[in-house]
């Protein structure tokens, strides 16, 4: 499959600023976060690098419009040098959801892993009481695990 990625992305890459769009809308999620995925997503790239959005609602699309420059930051970070040089948001259809998109908003954080486990440790190694230390490290990982993408701007 990642074959198959890899040259359907080398093809594009024939095709100027559209050519950058499959960069833009794999990095989306995790550069706007999952509710505003849901209400937002890029629809085309203009050929001056304007990365046009659909967004749900008149609402989502001035909303966005007021957080452009936070938006194309993210973009930037994710998407690196495929990311576009303007955004205009403005109402249109939106990618249906599939079976695996969460749309209650309430997903939990992934379990923490070894690196988490370890941080939490070292924050929590100062306090003397065995059982607070203990509990102060477990919020800890489990604060640590959680992922930027949920936040809003």
């Amino acid at each position: 499959m990642k074959k198959i990625a890899s040259d359907v992305g080398s093809e594009l890459g024939r095709f100027g600023p559209a050519a950058g769009m499959v960069r833009i809308v794999d990095a989306w999620p995790g550069a706007v976060g999952p509710m505003i995925a849901r209400n937002a997503w890029p629809a085309r790239i203009a050929r001056d690098g304007t990365l046009h959005v659909a967004t749900s609602s008149s609402s989502w699309a001035f909303e966005l419009a007021q957080l452009e420059a936070d938006v194309l930051k993210r973009l930037r970070t994710a998407a690196g040098k495929d990311a576009p040089v303007k955004l205009r948001f403005a109402v249109g259809k939106l990618p249906e959801l599939g079976p695996e998109d969460d749309d209650r908003g309430d997903r939990r954080a992934p379990p923490p892993g070894p690196e988490e486990l370890r941080k939490a440790e070292e924050l929590a190694a100062g306090i003397s009481d065995d059982e607070l230390r203990k509990v102060v490290a477990k919020a800890a990982a489990q604060s640590l695990s959680r992922s930027d993408d949920g936040r809003a701007f």
